[in-house]
């Protein structure tokens, strides 16, 4: 059974900071290519960041120098950190493995005055 839950949502001020995390279980993602995707209103859902297994992260341009994936292999979470957020990074944040193969229900981030 694989399941990918995440966490750190929620509202922020622009400006602000938050710290995504995606716990993974059922699998080892240290063999996966994993990712952050969003989901805005009206929107398709859309890659934020994506890692291979061997390190290399790939960024949506709109969120370069903003945002920050990382992951801790030993206890098998990935994370992103997602500093002067704007109102525009308002989404449903999704993480999945393959990338495509296995999806977390999201967790909602919205930033609002």
């Amino acid at each position: 059974q694989v399941q990918l839950v995440e966490s750190g949502g929620g509202l922020v001020q622009p400006g602000g900071s938050l710290r995504l995390s995606c716990a993974a279980s059922g699998i080892d993602f240290r063999f996966w290519t994993m990712g952050w995707y969003r989901q805005a209103p009206g929107k398709q859902r859309e890659s934020v960041a994506t890692s291979t297994a061997g390190g290399t992260t790939i960024y949506r341009d709109s969120v370069k120098g903003r945002f920050t994936f990382s992951r801790d292999n030993a206890a098998n979470t990935m994370y992103l950190q997602m500093n002067s957020l704007k109102p525009d990074d308002t989404a449903v944040y999704y993480c999945t493995a393959g990338p495509n193969s296995y999806w977390g229900q999201g967790t909602q981030v919205t930033v609002s005055s």
